[in-house]
């Protein structure tokens, strides 16, 4: 007992902070170890042969009987050679019948912790909802509480790896991250690793380990405490909050049908599954209800939507847009077209579909489980989502059905607003697509062909519009158009504006007081709208009227940009005209512009739609894009249809974010040999004069078919102008599809077509003109009127012509 305390304690074992003394029979100090020595500061020889008593201050808890007055073990208090005290646990033990006694101390910090680290090491050891090890530095279990049924029936003993109750690859990425903590010291907290369990049905484990280095005194590490907590339950809990949350979040973000059983698809992979499947029953892609099936046979539905994971899609499995074959009944299929959600393995989908060849198209090589749900809305089954799993090893449980039909539920809703959309977006169309003239005209004026695009996302349809109007004496009307707004209202709108305009066309009004007429129209129609959207009713219009045989073309704006003209030699310019403002705003008059048109010009007329197109950008630049596209595209030897379809070739795969309305017409001039024309004196010769001139020209033309008819409708018009009008008598007569007599007087009166009686002398004249043509009508100008007929070249069929009643 010669060492020092700093010897003892150098040595770092556990037992140096026990203190050791013998005491004989009278309380005589006979011995003292180092460990006492350094305790109290004291040398065995400042304590041996002294009594013990002296060194004790105070015995603060005495416990147990013990030899004669004193205790056997307690707590005391210690006098140290610095004069202060030091607290201490003791006990004190006969070593033999000679008296002599062992009296045992340490610190009482120390016994503390023993007593402290014992009982934690017990109550972790003995509990059974968390994994405890404890491992030497090579890695093996020296004690453990994990018992089988936390492995899932893989015993832990002592001696053990954790390569003995896992796989290679799995046991190497535990003991990797604890090597690193025995070799840093570095605690190793709550890390979430995922491994295979050897004899596992579920097969994977998702588990939260803990480590920490244990060490000696020297600072030496002795081995590794680990804690290992089962956190699959949970980890799955929050795997399928996580999907649930991204597929609210992803779903459903447009009213396109096919995208949104995209979107549903790509949620489920690889969060759910390996392979996914959307299959949509037909009706539902074309916007209608799904019939209501039961059992097998041929299902109606289509591969709408795939997510491989992976690679390519299978291309033996049925792909994106082809349809179902026929299925046999299976009890699978009826569980599904009830509203259930069903869980197979691969041996009893291919049972259910009676094997091959339809396992090859609906069976994914290597698949090993699929879960099925039914698309429900509004108590119809719109179609299926199917998940299978390749390459994750666990089959689907009833949690995860619950959940794919809780995300089917969700994506149902999506994809029955999508398809209600498409039937909406659908009947607009078809409304509007009724309610535009035919895409292609060809009069004797103009070749014209008109294209309209429908607004793509959430805007739809609207109420942009075209329209190529005959007039008569081979005159022609170009009309476009904007409704403000979308969906049915504007498309009904605008069904409502092309026929006023179209009845005032026929009018023969000048495009100024069409669109004021137009104008009127709109503020009544604005009037007659609900509470709170007069202001929602409104257009814009461009009314242009063209004549071939002038080759002028008159045009009047409300609202529209300027249209664009390419010449002959391909020169494109903007019509110079002032737009007045929109149908509806009222209180400004409109201003025409007139301009001649060479034969062969394109003029371009174009709602502010093709500003929105790819490529366009904004009104300015779209505009100047425009007229250098039409530059460009426009050549003799190509159709009107043709130069449209290229100039907005741009959105063919990507719809606009407006409706966009173009209209191209190339123009016409009568040739001066098909034109006629006289001026005759208000005297009642200039009739005779009238008829052999028109007389002259039939034969000249080769029409004397038409000459007794002819000669009538000069008669009667001519001699009505110089009796109620007078002169001077314009006469012309045009020859192109039809046969076109016009009479020019200054007056504004307005013929009328009356039925004489038996008595009367006159008042026939327009009866007869009437029944000599296909028809007839009259146009005003500013100086006095123009009374037209048409007859085909061909003749009329034999009528009787009726000049008195009959008693």
């Amino acid at each position: 007992m010669d060492s020092t305390a700093d010897d003892v304690r150098a040595r770092g074992h556990p037992l140096d902070d026990i203190a050791v003394a013998t005491v004989d029979g009278e309380g005589t100090v006979v011995g003292w170890s180092a460990g006492a020595a350094a305790l109290l500061g004291r040398t065995a020889g400042d304590v041996c042969g002294r009594p013990l008593e002296e060194l004790v201050a105070e015995v603060t808890s005495p416990d147990g009987g013990g030899c004669g007055e004193r205790p056997s073990e307690g707590r005391a208090r210690l006098r140290h050679r610095s004069g202060a005290t030091v607290d201490v646990v003791f006990r004190w033990s006969v070593l033999d019948g000679a008296g002599t006694h062992l009296v045992l101390a340490a610190p009482l910090s120390a016994a503390t912790d023993w007593e402290q680290g014992l009982a934690l090491l017990h109550l972790l050891i003995a509990q059974d909802r968390m994994g405890v090890a404890i491992l030497d530095t090579d890695l093996r279990v020296i004690r453990t509480n994990i018992t089988p049924e936390m492995l899932d029936g893989n015993r832990v003993s002592a001696g053990d790896r954790f390569s003995g109750i896992l796989s290679p690859e799995d046991a190497e990425s535990i003991e990797i991250p604890l090597r690193r903590v025995l070799e840093s010291g570095v605690p190793l907290i709550r890390s979430r690793i995922e491994v295979r369990r050897v004899t596992s049905v579920s097969g994977r484990w998702v588990m939260s380990l803990s480590g920490f280095r244990m060490q000696d005194r020297r600072g030496d590490p002795t081995g590794v405490a680990v804690t290992v907590t089962d956190h699959s339950a949970q980890h799955q809990i929050r795997r399928n909050l996580a999907l649930l949350h991204d597929s609210a979040v992803r779903i459903g973000s447009s009213l396109d049908v096919v995208r949104t059983a995209q979107e549903l698809a790509d949620v489920l992979v690889p969060g759910l599954g390996d392979l996914a499947t959307v299959d949509l029953s037909e009706s539902v892609l074309a916007g209608d209800e799904p019939p209501r099936i039961r059992g097998g046979g041929t299902q109606r539905l289509t591969r709408t939507a795939t997510a491989p994971g992976a690679g390519e899609w299978p291309a033996a499995l049925l792909g994106a847009g082809e349809k179902y074959p026929a299925l046999p009944d299976s009890r699978a299929l009826r569980r599904l077209q009830e509203g259930h959600a069903v869980t197979m393995d691969r041996a009893t989908v291919s049972q259910a579909l009676g094997g091959s060849p339809l396992d090859s198209t609906f069976i994914p090589d290597g698949a090993h489980s699929v879960v099925t749900a039914p698309l429900l809305g509004r108590g119809f089954v719109l179609g299926t989502v199917s998940v299978w799993r390749i390459g994750q090893p666990d089959p689907f449980d009833e949690t995860e059905r619950v959940l794919l039909t809780e995300i089917a539920s969700r994506a149902a809703l999506g994809v029955d607003n999508a398809r209600r959309y498409t039937r909406e977006h659908h009947a607009a169309a078809a409304l509007q697509n009724r309610l535009l003239p035919r895409a292609e005209t060809d009069v004797p004026a103009v070749e014209a062909a008109g294209i309209y695009l429908p607004a793509g996302g959430q805007a739809g349809i609207s109420g942009d519009w075209f329209d190529v109007i005959a007039l008569p004496s081979l005159r022609v009307a170009l009309v476009i158009g904007d409704v403000i707004g979308h969906g049915l209202a504007a498309t009904a709108t605008m069904g409502r504006l092309r026929t006023a305009i179209q009845t005032f066309a026929d009018l023969e009004l000048d495009p100024t007081e069409v669109l004021t007429h137009v104008e009127d129209l709109v503020q009544r129609l604005a009037a007659e709208a609900p509470s709170g959207q007069q202001d929602s009713v409104g257009a814009t219009c461009l009314y242009a009227v063209y004549d071939p045989v002038t080759g002028r073309c008159t045009l009047a704006s409300a609202g529209q940009p300027q249209p664009v003209v390419v010449g002959p030699d391909g020169a494109a310019t903007f019509v110079e005209i002032t737009p007045g403002p929109p149908l509806g705003v009222g209180g400004v008059p409109y201003e025409s512009v007139s301009v001649d048109l060479p034969p062969g010009s394109v003029l371009g007329l174009y709602t502010d739609g093709v500003f929105g197109l790819e490529g366009f950008f904004d009104a300015e630049r779209g505009m100047e894009r425009l007229r250098n596209g039409l530059g460009v595209h426009t050549r003799p030897d190509r159709s009107m249809a043709d130069i449209g379809r290229d100039l907005v070739a741009d959105v063919a795969d990507r719809p606009p974010h407006d409706d966009v309305a173009l209209l191209l017409a190339r123009t016409r001039l009568i040739a001066p040999d098909h034109i006629a024309s006289w001026e005759f004196p208000a005297a009642p010769a200039s009739v005779g004069e009238a008829r052999e001139a028109a007389m002259e020209q039939l034969s000249a033309w080769g029409l004397d078919d038409l000459s007794l008819t002819t000669e009538l409708v000069v008669s009667e018009l001519v001699t009505n102008a110089i009796r109620y009008a007078g002169g001077p008598v314009g006469l012309r007569l045009l020859r192109e599809n039809v046969l076109i007599c016009e009479v020019a007087d200054p007056s504004n009166t307005q013929p009328r077509l009356v039925r004489a009686g038996a008595a009367d002398e006159g008042g026939r004249g327009l009866l007869i003109v009437a029944r000599c043509t296909s028809r007839w009508g009259s146009r005003y100008g500013r100086h006095g009127k123009t009374i037209w007929t048409e007859q085909p070249l061909d003749g009329l069929p034999e009528v009787s012509v009726p000049l008195f009643d009959v008693a």
